[in-house]
């Protein structure tokens, strides 16, 4: 399990993005995307509560890119649906948002009859992501996505505020976040779409991998591995100790052996061990959508989720496409997530 996730995350720095240091944490970036006549690109803060005091020392005042369709300043009355898009590992929302195009996509899917604003909230930590969870030691990334950054757009944009007029999506991390925040958070959406979902199983590690993955020193993170930061930045998210520092987490290596309760910790993290207790949620929603590239090393684990939902009768749209972790992923966003929404969001 370990060993898919990390390929597939590794496999972002494969394509048109480079990898870069930054700090603690390697920093993939993409070149700024063109901004087509009559789209609008706004960059604001939100300031979120629900980050206040982590651990980690994260700032609670987060780089949020909103992207306003081309009627936007001209039909004053006029209120639109929302499309909130959920980055990857070792992406900011910037980059991600560069490498998706996401101006362009917003554009062609207002010439093909629906106008979107599209949000894209910045996530990265000091580990290299924040996992969209709910840690002490990262902060609550689930609150600040689901409650902080619809609040702000809301209160700032002429949106369809209501759950019918709401869609959450992301790729890879960001489709991990897509299914446990919309499982636990299903109210602020009526759609949601999981591309490329990583880290869908209950993450497992042998003795070896635990007691690597333990011992990295606190002062030696710059220089680990895009694997290991993986592994860091999901520890401090899942299991975390506010007694330990300069991590704040408990790792899976103690005593010679794979420690069992932070394991179960991490389990409890999994989407596709989350979906029986949360077949209601899923159920309320209008449509879910996911998918994957045949060359993806998640493959088998996005197959896995994709089977848990239809053995308890959840519906939702499956697709295995042509591509890897990456490669397809900025047109399926323009030609295959947008049109999803503009089928099942309400428009007025």
């Amino acid at each position: 399990m370990t060993h898919r996730i990390v390929s597939a995350l590794a496999g972002l720095s494969a394509l048109a993005l480079v990898a870069a240091p930054v700090a603690a944490q390697r920093l993939i970036t993409a070149p700024p995307p063109p901004i087509p006549a009559g789209i609008t690109v706004d960059r604001v803060k939100v300031h979120s509560a629900a980050l206040v005091g982590n651990l980690e020392g994260n700032s609670a005042d987060r780089d949020v890119l909103v992207v306003l369709p081309p009627s936007y300043g001209k039909s004053k009355s006029k209120h639109y649906p929302v499309v909130y898009f959920l980055h990857g590992f070792a992406l900011d929302g910037e980059n991600f948002f560069n490498y998706l195009h996401v101006p362009e996509a917003v554009a062609h899917e207002a010439a093909r009859g629906t106008e979107f604003i599209v949000v894209v909230p910045d996530t990265l930590t000091k580990m290299g992501g924040s996992m969209y969870s709910s840690s002490v030691t990262t902060g609550d990334f689930q609150q600040f996505i689901a409650k902080d950054v619809v609040a702000y757009v809301d209160a700032h944009y002429r949106t369809i505020a209501k759950r019918e007029g709401r869609g959450l999506a992301g790729h890879s991390m960001g489709g991990y976040g897509t299914w446990t925040i919309g499982m636990k958070y299903p109210g602020p959406w009526s759609s949601i779409y999981a591309m490329s979902a990583c880290c869908v199983s209950p993450r497992t590690e042998t003795v070896e991998s635990a007691q690597k993955l333990s011992s990295v020193p606190f002062d030696g993170v710059a220089k680990a591995d895009f694997g290991t930061l993986a592994g860091l930045a999901s520890t401090v998210a899942w299991s975390p100790a506010p007694d330990k520092p300069p991590y704040f987490a408990d790792f899976p290596f103690k005593d010679g052996a794979v420690d069992k309760q932070v394991i179960a910790e991490w389990a409890a993290n999994s989407p596709l061990a989350m979906v029986p207790q949360y077949v209601w949620a899923l159920k309320s929603y209008k449509a879910i959508g996911a998918d994957v590239g045949d060359k993806d090393t998640l493959l088998g684990d996005d197959t896995a989720i994709h089977n848990a939902l239809t053995r308890f009768g959840i519906a939702h749209d499956w697709a295995v496409y042509p591509g890897t972790h990456v490669s397809a992923i900025a047109a399926r966003f323009d030609t295959v997530v947008l049109p999803f929404f503009a089928k099942n969001l309400a428009t007025k």
